[in-house]
């Protein structure tokens, strides 16, 4: 008994050194960023309408977080890199070879447990905004996608579709249906030019996230845009979040919190629609 019960005391113990020792590099992220009195925000560069010519919906959000937490915005451009564990990698958790810092949160993450699981050096939290896969189109030409991919999409087969190269759009076009769109899909750097290829006349439809065809067309009637839903398309819609280095608990609490309040008072809402874009608060 004695050497059972000084056992659990020396649990105890090293439960409570560890705790003691573990405690300020959780709190590091938190008081790091209060310190220097900025938050470094990590957004993508050309990337409209989230992050575009020094403006855009993630930099406007990475500065109300800022304002929110009593701090200055320091927002961090970045290209894309080969794939989005690149991205956290270079811009979260380790810094980028070229001598790029991290960032002490980065936007316009999808909160995905799949793709968390795969990045366990990084924490996805706090999604602001529902994404979802739609088609801009002539609807002289193309009716609104209803139903399979068989019914919604056999009008390509005619008609061409643009997206952006290597998209999501892009790989579902080229593989549904046996591949028989494959010779109608048109291939562009980006969305705003398939959406000015689309009013020249180059195409019929463009398949894209909404909120990026929503901002290209600025509203225009003249070409309409449907969400995309059918039972061949996995992955029509996705979160977008947040990411911090696993061990920033803190930061990703008073981060959340921040968030909580901006949604609440209205700020979420009003920075998509200063850019045109439908917001869609996840579970809404």
């Amino acid at each position: 008994m004695r050497n059972s019960f000084g056992r659990r005391h020396w649990l105890a113990a090293l439960s409570a050194l560890c705790m003691a020792i573990a405690m300020p590099a959780l709190a590091d992220g938190l008081e790091d960023m209060k310190q220097k009195g900025r938050l470094r925000v990590a957004v993508y560069n050309d990337f409209p309408p989230y992050s575009f010519n020094g403006k855009g919906i993630d930099v406007d959000i990475g500065k109300a977080l800022a304002e929110r937490l009593g701090v200055k915005a320091e927002i961090a451009w970045f290209n894309a890199d080969e794939d989005m564990n690149d991205d956290l990698r270079n811009m979260v958790w380790k810094g980028h070879y070229l001598g790029t810092q991290p960032a002490d949160v980065m936007l316009h993450v999808p909160l995905d447990k799949a793709f968390a699981a795969q990045n366990d050096k990084v924490q996805i939290f706090a999604p602001y905004h529902i994404e979802a896969l739609a088609l801009a189109r002539k609807p002289s030409l193309i009716p609104e996608p209803k139903g399979s991919a068989a019914v919604a999409l056999s009008v390509f087969t005619r008609e061409k579709v643009g997206v952006e190269m290597a998209s999501g759009s892009d790989s579902f076009l080229l593989s549904v249906l046996n591949g028989r769109l494959r010779d109608h899909v048109v291939h562009y750097k980006n969305v705003t030019l398939a959406t000015a290829g689309l009013k020249a006349g180059e195409v019929s439809a463009v398949m894209a996230p909404r909120a990026e065809l929503e901002s290209a067309l600025k509203s225009d009637p003249d070409y309409p845009v449907s969400l995309v839903k059918m039972p061949e398309l996995r992955g029509d819609q996705w979160p977008l979040a947040m990411a911090v280095k696993t061990d920033d608990g803190p930061l990703a609490e008073a981060l959340t919190a921040a968030l909580i309040a901006l949604q609440q008072d209205g700020t979420v809402a009003r920075i998509f629609t200063r850019y045109g874009v439908t917001h869609q608060l996840p579970g809404g």
